[in-house]
């Protein structure tokens, strides 16, 4: 009777032994962390070209892959604790969104490789030696925040000729923002143009100020900087641009996308794309310092001429003719 129990608890003990032996063999998910100083909601669309890039490169979220993401919901000063909490996860790669977030993680750590979105002249910021050679543990994208921020204040002149005081609603927070105001400061001196700073879109209540602000001091046009932070808010900033008839330039086509009037920057979705390549290439076992830095080539300009006929705008055909696309 012994031998017949012994003969049916057999096989399911083999059984059990070789799935025991199969879950020790299973690789651990790799482990990559994201940092940075807006929220969830605002960066979900572009958190989301990443996944889906990751996806493609073998890596999926809850298989082979974990995620720790930290968010600084527009604090700038919780940036440096985040960035150590990720550090005390002993993570695989972190993954930054810009510049202030960077500066955060190159401080917290000197090992774990740490991919940059999109950071502004990275080597004058100190986060690398060279874009051929970064030299450290951080790789991933050079921005041309500030020139572009110059060239969107050009733009907004072309398409209001007449106009003399240009309004700037800023993210609010990091070292970013400050640089690209710096160098619109400079363009609009150069073009006779007044700029003033109208206030920022770290929370909704400052935003609605800032644009009552714009129609208090009779700006004739209003520029955001290029930042996570408006890109999260881009749905209120283009509300309230129409409601106030106010034309705008904005520095991604998202926001031309859901109704707002101008646009021109790269594509930040097509950044986070990339910067999953970079994880890949990590997670694979290339190191960050032999990883150059990369530099946007392709720069986009956006039209809504629907919007501009509900505000009351004419574009100027000079500045029609050279749109990359146009919404009708």
């Amino acid at each position: 009777m012994k031998a017949k129990k012994l003969v049916y608890a057999l096989p399911a003990l083999i059984l059990a032994i070789i799935h025991l032996v199969e879950a020790q063999q299973l690789p651990k998910p790799a482990r990559i962390g994201y940092l940075e100083e807006g929220s969830a909601v605002g960066s979900g669309d572009l958190l989301e070209a990443f996944r889906k890039r990751m996806i493609q490169l073998g890596w999926v979220e809850g298989k082979n892959l974990a995620i720790e993401y930290r968010y600084a919901e527009n604090k700038i000063e919780r940036l440096a604790e985040l960035a150590a909490e990720l550090v005390r996860l002993k993570l695989d790669v972190i993954l930054v969104a810009a510049t202030s977030p960077a500066l955060a993680a190159k401080k917290a750590t000197t090992t774990i490789p740490i991919v940059v979105v999109s950071a502004g002249d990275p080597v004058e910021r100190g986060l690398i030696k060279s874009l051929a050679q970064p030299g450290g543990n951080i790789t991933g994208h050079a921005a041309f925040a500030e020139e572009l921020a110059g060239k969107r204040v050009e733009i907004l002149k072309e398409t209001l000729p007449k106009s003399t005081r240009i309004g700037v609603v800023t993210g609010g927070v990091g070292i970013g923002g400050e640089l690209q105001v710096r160098t619109m400061k400079q363009v609009a001196l150069a073009l006779g143009l007044k700029l003033e700073v109208m206030g920022h879109a770290s929370d909704p209540d400052k935003l609605v100020r800032a644009f009552q602000t714009a129609v208090r001091e009779r700006v004739n046009g209003i520029i955001t900087t290029s930042g996570i932070i408006n890109f999260g808010q881009r749905k209120s900033i283009i509300v309230l641009a129409a409601n106030y008839k106010l034309p705008a330039i904005y520095g991604q086509k998202e926001f031309v996308e859901d109704g707002g009037l101008l646009s021109y920057g790269v594509d930040r979705r097509d950044l986070y794309r990339s910067a999953a390549n970079y994880v890949d290439k990590i997670l694979k076992g290339a190191k960050p310092a032999d990883l150059p830095v990369e530099r946007p080539t392709k720069f986009e300009f956006f039209v809504n001429m629907k919007t501009a006929k509900q505000i009351g705008v004419t574009i100027p055909p000079e500045v029609l003719a050279r749109a990359d696309q146009v919404i009708k």
